[in-house]
């Protein structure tokens, strides 16, 4: 690794408008903190919160792992309507294309709440519902479908006209089991993803708390899903009391895996042999003490060793981060230069789970930049 850091306001620019793809981001974890902060109030004055108390756990930095999964029973407390699920979609999606995000796969367990009304189908129409209420840029959540067609037929006149400068985001939806579930679960998580294929929800997602739950109890669903041809990732070694599990997740060859922070040698052999790509979550992984220091990363190892991988948010509202200020991070951290980093994003385009013709369209987009970034 080598060439200039990235780290003065410019280069933060330049690592701004270099487009970026992000397959690690969880919905919820997401959220920005003002709109945490307003929902917050709002179940302050009915009651169900005293606001004093969470807006500390909002705020409070350097989370640690447990500190993180507090904060995130909070926000599922805040978001279990349909009309906030609408919302925080919407943000998400203009936070990730306000920093030149060009793809975007979106992961989030579908939720139950019976007082509202809300089943695991209806949590996901909302979410469909926030992708088209998208304004700021052109959203492609499902190209081949007509609700998508209908959605960019909505265009205002004046957008249409100016159709050629327009930013375009790509958007895929992510399924997530949460480790809390039972097989019975699972499951239905994975069918309603079968369901929703038309609508842009590409693959599932095994995450939730890591000391939580045992591999054997979601094998089956992934199985299905596997077989039923939707793309599987797992988060895989973020604790290092799961070394068994740990072999029997690379056994079953997930087409990517998240953190990969606790990994002992025969399991970094295996991990390498199989070349699954691994998704880099860095300010995720240091605030959260996954890896002690950046010094030590496992991202020094894998990207000399010529591994795929990608550097993603994990939870961009949680760590206060975004994908620029990952790749700042990196720059920083491993002394890569700007060639670097465009080819470290460009690589990512390899591992999303998307069609050829999005792939195409991508790189066709990459390739653009080159040029305009004087690459």
């Amino acid at each position: 690794m080598h060439g200039e850091e990235l780290s003065t306001k410019p280069e933060m620019d330049w690592l701004l408008s270099m487009p970026k793809v992000e397959l690690h981001a969880h919905l919820n974890g997401s959220i920005r903190n003002s709109t945490l902060l307003e929902l917050a109030r709002v179940l302050g004055d009915k009651g169900v919160v005293v606001f004093s108390d969470v807006e500390h756990v909002i705020l409070k930095n350097d989370r640690s792992l447990v500190e993180v999964f507090k904060l995130f029973d909070l926000i599922h407390i805040l978001t279990t309507d349909h009309d906030t699920v609408t919302r925080i979609t919407k943000e998400v999606v203009e936070d990730f294309a306000s920093e030149n995000v060009v793809y975007l796969e979106l992961r989030t367990t579908p939720k139950k709440n019976d007082s509202k009304g809300m089943s695991k189908c209806s949590y996901m129409e909302a979410v469909i519902k926030g992708l088209r209420a998208v304004t700021a840029v052109e959203v492609d959540f499902s190209p081949n479908s007509l609700d998508n067609r209908a959605s960019m037929n909505s265009i205002s006149v004046n957008d249409a006209c100016c159709k050629s400068t327009r930013r375009k985001i790509y958007v895929r939806l992510l399924l997530s089991i949460d480790r809390r579930e039972t097989t019975e679960a699972a499951m239905e998580t994975v069918k309603l993803a079968l369901e929703m294929r038309h609508l842009g929800v590409v693959g599932i997602d095994l995450s939730g708390n890591p000391v939580v739950g045992e591999w054997i109890t979601f094998l089956p669903a992934l199985k299905f899903a596997q077989e039923q041809g939707l793309y599987i990732t797992l988060h895989c070694g973020e604790v290092p009391n799961r070394k068994e599990e740990i072999q029997m997740m690379l056994d079953f060859l997930p087409h990517r895996i998240g953190h990969a922070c606790c990994f002992r040698e025969e399991e970094w052999r295996k991990l390498k042999s199989s070349k699954i790509p691994v998704e880099i979550c860095l300010t995720s992984n240091i605030m959260t003490q996954s890896v002690p220091s950046l010094d030590i990363h496992h991202f020094v190892d894998l990207y000399n060793a010529n591994h795929p991988i990608v550097l993603c948010t994990d939870d961009s509202g949680v760590f206060s981060t975004s994908v620029s200020k990952e790749y700042s991070l990196a720059s920083s951290a491993f002394s890569l230069g700007k060639m670097e980093m465009f080819q470290l994003a460009r690589n990512g385009l390899e591992y999303i789970f998307a069609d050829a013709t999005v792939k195409q369209d991508l790189i066709k987009i990459f390739n653009s930049a080159a040029n305009e970034l004087d690459l």
